[in-house]
């Protein structure tokens, strides 16, 4: 048997990573065990649909390096792949349950179902439908549509059926048709199928062997299964993925910071580390190794491995993640993608040799968080004009003598005559202590500032060897003007 698993997400406009960490357990677990993945754009709701956010869908997923093998863009045997081009096969199924007498029309107004539900909850009862319009004759029901209704379509939920189902991840779980509410709408009054409908459709005409989802769908699955069983479809294996928690064990929000890929894309994070901290929510390599590559995680997957309880989004552990692939990358591909920021800050790119500004990225990388920390690390070699800390004003206001540092270090360097190094440097520095008389924070801490306008920072002899000696005698000359006064 082929494994098929399928990623079938809502176009909202966004990728929530609850979603994305679905469809990246669906591709392990479709890549580890030799299967294939089928992307469905559950597209139904055409008031919210739009284009634009079907391809968040398309960027996100390849992004995190997830391919798929059957879906909208790219085809297959089991097509139409999106829900809004597959309603006339809804059809055909929805005349089925009619045929058998398993479906019937409830002409009842949410006024009614909303007294129904509260008349339940006053006697303490769980609200369900009563199965008020199961027998409606023909006249009653002629007499509705005279009055203007649309009826939905309800399955008939059989009595006090026990429905059993294995999850791979759960274990054996066991719901009473009781528990259900009653008789469910398949299909809307606007003639739309809903969900619990056209998933089980889906699923089964393009032989999905394994269906692996949020828990949140758990109390949907008997719903399922019954619609299975009455289509005469046969019912694939079920994997129920566990929540994930912010740090204060609530649901992820928006309130715990971004949860979108797009975001964490934005922010600057590393596709590879990005993935790689979503697989480790939930899901944990029997090895303990935690840094790992996509054909790392995929030959490790096991869904039997993954945990039932909540998995908890911890950003501090994600950020770790990030510094260390950002450590690891590669220098010219780290660049490229450094880029966009400092354009976005303002810099002209064009203005800087690239082998160069790959220096500056290897000099600064290890400072790095997410992506975006570049500019902010990279200025002091980007700059040559640039502002003073109020700390750093205030030391170079203290005494005198710190200005006379850098006057004197700039005329050691005019009178050198080879180009700065960080021996050079160093040396340079040396000589001016020398002739001053001064040493520790009194000769170093000026130097510092007049380079950079703050008092800490990369360390001043590989700032001074990559700035050039050109650049290094501006900035001095630059903080003499400014600070003279």
């Amino acid at each position: 048997m082929t494994v098929r698993v399928r990623f079938a997400p809502s176009p909202t406009g966004f990728m929530h990573v609850g979603n994305a960490r679905t469809a990246l357990f669906n591709y392990l677990f479709a890549r580890h065990n030799k299967g294939k993945l089928i992307l469905r754009i559950e597209d139904t709701d055409i008031e919210r649909h739009s284009e634009e956010a079907v391809n968040v869908i398309y960027e996100a997923l390849k992004w995190m390096g997830i391919e798929w093998d059957e879906g909208p863009d790219v085809g297959g045997n089991y097509g139409p792949y999106r829900q809004s081009q597959r309603l006339d096969i809804y059809r055909q199924y929805i005349n089925k349950l009619k045929e058998k007498g398993l479906v019937y029309e409830c002409f009842c107004t949410q006024e009614e179902l909303e007294a129904m539900r509260q008349e339940q909850l006053k006697k303490g009862e769980p609200p369900r439908y009563t199965g008020k319009c199961r027998n409606l004759i023909e006249e009653q029901k002629k007499k509705f549509l005279e009055e203007g209704r649309k009826p939905v379509l309800r399955f008939k939920v059989p009595e006090d059926r026990t429905i059993v189902f294995n999850d791979l991840i759960k274990g054996r779980i066991s719901i009473n048709s009781k528990q259900l509410g009653g008789d469910f709408v398949i299909v809307r009054s606007n003639g739309m199928p809903v969900y619990n409908f056209v998933v089980v459709i889906d699923d089964a005409l393009m032989k999905i062997t394994h269906v692996i989802r949020g828990e949140d769908h758990i109390s949907n699955t008997p719903k399922q299964i019954l619609l299975y069983e009455a289509l005469g479809f046969k019912t694939p294996e079920f994997a129920h993925l566990p929540m994930i928690l912010g740090k204060d064990r609530s649901k992820l929000s928006k309130r715990h910071g971004s949860t979108s890929v797009k975001e964490f894309k934005e922010k600057g994070y590393l596709s590879e580390a990005f993935t790689n901290f979503l697989a480790l929510l939930g899901w944990y390599p029997k090895d303990g190794k935690e840094i790992l590559s996509m054909e790392e995680l995929i030959e490790r997957f096991d869904i039997k491995d993954v945990n039932s309880a909540p998995a908890v989004f911890d950003t501090t552990k994600l950020n770790w993640m990030n510094q260390v692939y950002i450590r690891n990358y590669p220098i010219e591909k780290l660049t490229d993608l450094i880029i966009p920021y400092l354009q976005k800050a303002g810099y002209d790119i064009n203005s800087f040799d690239r082998k160069w500004l790959e220096k500056v990225v290897e000099i600064t990388r290890e400072y790095f968080t997410v992506l975006s920390d570049a500019p902010e690390y990279m200025e002091v070699f980007l700059k040559d004009e640039f502002n003073f800390e109020e700390k750093a004003l205030n030391f170079m206001k203290e005494s005198e003598n710190r200005l006379k540092v850098v006057e004197e270090l700039l005329k050691v360097l005019k009178a050198q005559e080879k180009e700065i190094t960080q021996e050079t440097f160093k040396e340079a520095v040396k000589q001016v202590g020398k002739t001053l008389k001064v040493k520790g924070k009194e000769l170093f801490m000026p130097i510092r500032i007049a380079l950079t306008g703050k008092m800490s920072g990369v360390e001043v002899p590989i700032l001074a060897e990559t700035l050039g000696k050109e650049r290094v005698i501006k900035r001095l000359e630059y903080t003499l003007n400014k600070l003279k006064d």
